[in-house]
């Protein structure tokens, strides 16, 4: 799969490619990522990719020339684009969900802005936009990061142990499961109190039983999504195990979420 990214500030989104899982897939050339500095598409010898409002208003804009020329120049490289995403507050709230449509795709682009936004000509040259949340961010790098490694971990080969993205959060609508790891138990002191807090593991875990273990992952998953994300469920995939776990989780009096029987 391949991303092209345009951004002002290149290295910001180019150092944490180099890192984690990212990192790998593209040492091992399974993902191609390419990082464009807009201001290598401007004409002026000062670089200039932004300008006032017209209309008066506070910030700046960035022009829509070097991303037209920046979207050609991609074009010209890669053939027809037929993904070019506007990372913006404006645009369709990002899920698990869209990161499984766009990891069916050959190659997207993603456009960065910054400042109090892009031209809206960019926008109409946009075949989407994409949001990660309903808060402001200094620009799109950090949500266009997001989108990579959302959408690069769903690929074949990408994660070494594919079970990680099949059990993941959101994967099939529920929450993930809590997790532990050695010591099996944990002594904490308090400096503010004279006994010892020992905090751990659930017997079950310990057992060897993978039959209960995987039982009480499922129910502990249901629990937690109901408790932390009750809204997740109502689309949520359960299997006929865990809707039984729902239905008797909310029989026993926990809220309802439109997915009992």
């Amino acid at each position: 799969m391949t991303f092209d990214i345009v951004t002002i500030f290149p290295s910001m989104v180019a150092q944490p490619l180099a890192l984690g899982v990212v990192g790998r897939a593209i040492e091992q050339e399974r993902l191609d990522v390419t990082v464009h500095d807009l201001r290598d598409f401007t004409t002026d010898r000062h670089r200039v990719v932004d300008d006032v409002p017209f209309g008066g208003g506070p910030g700046m804009v960035l022009k829509p020339e070097p991303i037209f020329r920046a979207l050609d120049a991609i074009e010209t490289r890669r053939g027809r684009l037929s993904a070019i995403i506007l990372m913006s507050p404006q645009g369709t709230l990002f899920t698990q969900d869209e990161a499984q449509r766009l990891s069916r795709l050959e190659h997207i682009v993603l456009l960065c802005g910054r400042y109090e936004g892009v031209d809206e000509r960019v926008r109409e040259r946009a075949t989407e936009e994409l949001s990660i949340g309903d808060y402001v961010l200094s620009g799109g790098e950090l949500p266009a990061l997001v989108v990579v490694d959302a959408v690069a971990r769903l690929l074949p080969g990408i994660v070494g142990d594919q079970r990680s993205v099949t059990e993941d959060s959101f994967s099939r609508g529920l929450l993930d499961f809590p997790h532990y790891t050695r010591p099996a138990e944990l002594k904490l002191n308090s400096s503010t109190n004279a006994s010892a807090q020992r905090l751990k593991v659930p017997d079950i875990l310990l057992s060897g039983n993978h039959r209960e273990i995987r039982a009480w992952r499922k129910r502990a998953a249901v629990r937690r999504t109901l408790d932390r994300r009750p809204d997740l469920l109502a689309r949520a995939v359960l299997d006929e195990e865990e809707q039984e776990i729902l239905d008797g989780l909310q029989a026993a009096g926990l809220p309802d979420t439109g997915k009992g029987r």
